[in-house]
């Protein structure tokens, strides 16, 4: 059985395509016309039929190519023929890359991935799934849609979703990925996430550099001579391909193609990826590609799954007229009701038939989201949902759901629970959030939530408590609205550069009382709101009674001789602690990411990011004599981020910061310009921190300050050359910290380290550096999707 092999009318480029079990069916108005049947590898058949009114069964049965070899002369060191060949299309590659560069295409999408085995347990939460799926193989998606592609000049793009569907989701859209995975690119990106440096084409301009080639033999089809060549990579661990591609001879155009990327490959998060590609003559001079499915397969922590990915391209025009702003910010528009349409639309649309295990899923899950919308249902979910689990009590926090109306009630876990700090002792800080949907909508912006929280120090006898209130909504953009008050234990630094577990391990077991901490009756509310463009406008309000805190606890598990706690205060910048006093302070400020693209679905938008710098600016006001206020001054910061692709040479990442006071007539130090210090193992946010750095060393209120973070990954570059990295694909990366705010205050660190260990960690060596002179060196610790420790 041939998958997905292509069904062609002669002389044009309407056709369908095969399913996995070989059926296929075309509506064709009566009339005379000549069938092609084609599979890469394979000899083409054509069949001519006359059609009537009654159906007609046309069956094919496709040999294997027979490849017939050229005559050439042999001569000792001689290159394989497969050379000349490859050369001419690397010649002729950047001329095909531009000759469609404009076209409009419709695209019908199908994506399924199967569960072939799983295990019984994982995590130590056994493996469940509906009670009435006793099949072996796992349909875990199924989905299809039919797209309207539009490219103008290779560089605009927009797809307009036309009809979606996803098996047993009746409210959700189906993938939407009509994009060709062009190999006439040097360097190719396949998906999210699977090589951060893209793949090197075979018939890249340095392709000859990175692979070998073997000529296999020819093979005639519609008068079109063509070219097998076996591609080989010319070493493992390079981002390379393997496989056949097929090039026409002559014109040195790709026919078809069938490629693999494995682990070898610099692959992430899967095993293997196959893609197959067919394109066919639009006319004597233009080919379009008519196929493209992606296979992929992945093994990882006892489950293998795969999957097939088919894109079957019609309805081309190659000289499309597009209306003025036609290509917006919209890169993606998915319609009002196309996730709406009857199984009967799809049996009429669709260009291959189900298979019998897709039909059956839809039939299976489609049934069962009726039945999952009955209260019984949602109540039997909330159970099994609801139950208690370690690790989250423990590490994570503990969620509970009240599906029939929306709700969800969380809990923080145990090591947020209970801390130790030299001011208030051993505490507990007992918080949680409520969480209201306020639409029906599974993806509706609209929501309420509700976060309070209280805390007691056992040392210095304090009972504290506050609470948020915070509102979302925005069909079309996102914005958000929060109040918040009561009486609570903040850090001089309010960006908290040190959290409350990391502060309790450094305080109790090694006497390092790193935070400094205050209390305050304060009240606040803070607002953001997109306003389209990439633009969003953000700020606020707050008052505060800063109350200054003393040690209360001198207890230390360590008792480490030779060590004292140091006062509640930053004892770099200052001999003794703030007074009491009030302040009322505003902001506002706006952050621009130009060229932003969106995807747009009938009730919101989605902002997806650009590939251009982001512009941020915010300004600070404290109000001197309102509410009793004694601050007075003006504080303003500006800084422009970017993360620069660089393909094969990896990923380079930057941040650059001035600011300073304009104004600073009364100034507390919790008002100074702080810096995120780091002085524990666990390393801070790497574009947003030092690693190093002391925490209050170089807080000021200086006019002016300028901060650079820079980092280069290499994304498997020169690792991928290191027998034993390259094997686990562990990445290095290199970069450097600096600060200048006077000559007193100047401040660079640098660091070489290693990403991707256990695909979640990473290991940096740090130098610091004061006045140019070496001042420290350490080691930091980073766990993705953790934060601060």
């Amino acid at each position: 059985m041939l998958l997905y092999a292509s069904i062609l009318i002669k002389g044009t480029t309407q056709g369908t395509t095969a399913n996995k079990e070989g059926a296929y069916f075309l509506q064709l108005e009566p009339g005379t016309y000549t069938i092609v049947a084609q599979y890469v590898g394979y000899n083409r058949l054509e069949k001519t039929i006359t059609v009537g009114a009654d159906d007609i069964t046309l069956d094919f049965q496709l040999s294997l190519q027979q490849l017939s070899l050229k005559e050439v002369v042999v001569r000792p060191g001689a290159q394989d023929p497969a050379y000349d060949i490859i050369r001419n299309a690397i010649k002729k590659r950047p001329y095909y890359l531009k000759q469609l560069n404009t076209f409009q295409s419709e695209v019908y999408i199908k994506g399924q991935l199967q569960l072939r085995s799983y295990p019984k347990k994982f995590l130590g939460e056994k493996i469940e799934f509906e009670a009435e799926d006793t099949s072996k193989i796992k349909m875990l998606f199924l989905s299809e849609t039919i797209a309207r592609y539009s490219v103008e000049k290779g560089r605009k793009s927009k797809v307009e979703v036309l009809s979606t569907r996803v098996s047993g989701r009746s409210d959700e859209f189906g993938l939407s990925t009509p994009q060709i995975v062009s190999f006439y690119e040097n360097n190719i990106k396949v998906g999210r996430g699977l090589n951060p440096r893209g793949f090197i084409s075979p018939i890249a301009n340095s392709a000859l550099y990175f692979y070998r080639y073997q000529y296999e033999g020819t093979f005639i089809e519609d008068g079109h001579e063509i070219n097998r060549i076996k591609v080989i990579p010319r070493r493992k661990y390079e981002p390379l391909f393997s496989g056949y591609i097929n090039i026409t001879e002559g014109d040195w155009r790709i026919h078809s193609l069938q490629l693999q990327l494995t682990k070898t490959s610099q692959m992430e998060l899967i095993d293997s990826l196959k893609i197959e590609q067919l394109y066919v003559p639009f006319n004597n001079d233009v080919w379009v590609i008519k196929t493209q499915v992606l296979y992929p397969s992945v093994k990882l922590f006892g489950f293998d799954a795969s999957g097939s990915f088919v894109n079957v391209y019609s309805k081309f025009d190659i000289e499309p007229s597009f209306e003025r702003k036609f290509f917006n910010n919209t890169y993606l528009k998915i319609y009002e009701g196309s996730n709406k349409k009857p199984p009967a639309f799809w049996d009429s649309i669709r260009p291959l038939p189900l298979q019998l295990e897709e039909v059956n899923d839809y039939r299976k899950k489609d049934s069962l989201e009726l039945a999952h919308k009955a209260p019984q249902y949602l109540d039997s979910i909330d159970r099994r949902r609801n139950k208690l689990h370690l690790f989250p009590l423990v590490a994570t926090g503990q969620n509970f759901y009240r599906e029939k109306k929306r709700e969800t009630y969380g809990f923080n876990p145990l090591l947020q629970t209970v801390a130790y700090n030299t001011v208030e002792g051993w505490l507990i800080n007992l918080g949680g959030r409520y969480t209201k949907r306020l639409d029906t909508i599974p993806a509706s912006r609209r929501a309420i939530s509700i976060e309070p929280a209280v805390r007691y120090g056992f040392s210095n006898n304090h009972l504290n408590a506050a609470g948020t209130v915070t509102y979302t909504h925005g069909r079309k953009y996102f914005s958000s609205f929060s109040i918040s008050g009561g009486k609570w234990v903040e850090q001089i630094n309010n960006n908290n550069p040190i959290s409350q577990l990391s502060n309790t391990i450094r305080s109790w077991l090694f006497e390092r009382n790193y935070a400094k901490f205050y209390e305050a009756w304060y009240g606040r509310f803070n607002f953001s709101n997109d306003v389209g463009n990439g633009i969003t406008i953000f700020g606020g309000m707050k008052y505060e009674d800063r109350i200054p805190l003393e040690n209360t606890s001198s207890y230390s598990f360590g008792d480490r001789k030779g060590i004292d706690f140091t006062p509640n205060f930053p004892i770099e910048i200052m001999t003794r602690n703030f007074e009491r006093h009030q302040a009322l302070i505003g902001n506002i400020g706006i952050s621009w990411l130009p060229g932003t693209k969106y995807i747009e679905y009938p009730e919101r938008i989605v902002n997806i990011g650009s590939r251009l710098p982001t512009l941020t600016f915010e300004y600070w006001q404290g109000i001197r004599n309102w509410l009793g206020s004694d601050v007075e001054y003006a504080k303003w910061r500006f800084d422009v981020s970017e993360s620069l692709n660089l393909h094969l040479g990896g990923n380079f990442r930057y941040k650059m910061v001035v600011g300073g006071f304009l104004k600073r007539d009364s100034v507390a130090v919790i008002d100074y310009t702080h810096f995120n210090g780091n002085q524990i193992l666990a390393s801070v946010e790497y574009l947003n921190g030092f690693q190093l750095l002391p925490y209050y060393k170089y807080s000021n209120m200086n006019r002016l300050y300028a901060e650079g973070h820079i980092e280069h990954h290499f994304n498997g570059l020169l690792t991928n050359k290191i027998p034993g990295f390259r094997d686990i694909n562990w990445y290095l990366v290199m970069g450097a910290n600096a600060l200048y705010a006077d000559s007193d205050k100047e401040y660079v660190e640098v660091f070489v380290g290693l990403e991707n260990l256990l695909k979640i960690a990473r290991f940096d060596c740090v130098w610091g550096f004061d006045k140019g002179k070496v001042s420290t060196f350490g080691f930091r610790l980073g766990i993705r999707g953790f934060g601060k420790l």
